[in-house]
């Protein structure tokens, strides 16, 4: 089986989570049409669950809070966003704040 995520590949389990919970820091450079092929499936109650979930990068903070993060997937992202999406299907990556800086770098926040 082909490798289809560098950070989920081997996590079977798969969640719903509140859309507005998850922070997409990057803007996305966009294919129109993939987005617009994506959100058609996305509407699609039979074929929805063929869209694979978003990896969610997962950081618990020093005091408990949970911050989610999703750096890839930016058409799925981009397509659920613009159809009003509550709840996504993820798959969620727990990382550290030292794994997060890589994406983020000294912009890192320092969670809580």
């Amino acid at each position: 089986m082909p490798r289809i995520s560098v950070h989920s590949d081997v996590i079977e389990e798969v969640h719903e989570m509140p859309f507005s919970a998850i922070s997409r820091p990057f803007i996305p450079e966009l294919d129109e049409k993939k987005v617009r092929s994506l959100m058609k499936i996305l509407s699609d109650p039979q074929k929805a669950e063929t869209v694979p979930p978003l990896d969610v990068l997962w950081v618990i903070g020093s005091e408990g809070g949970n911050y989610y993060f999703c750096f890839g997937g930016c058409h799925r992202y981009t397509a659920l966003k613009r159809l009003g999406a509550e709840f996504v299907r993820v798959k969620l990556v727990q990382v550290t704040r030292e794994v997060l800086k890589n994406y983020l770098g000294g912009s890192t926040p320092d969670f809580k």
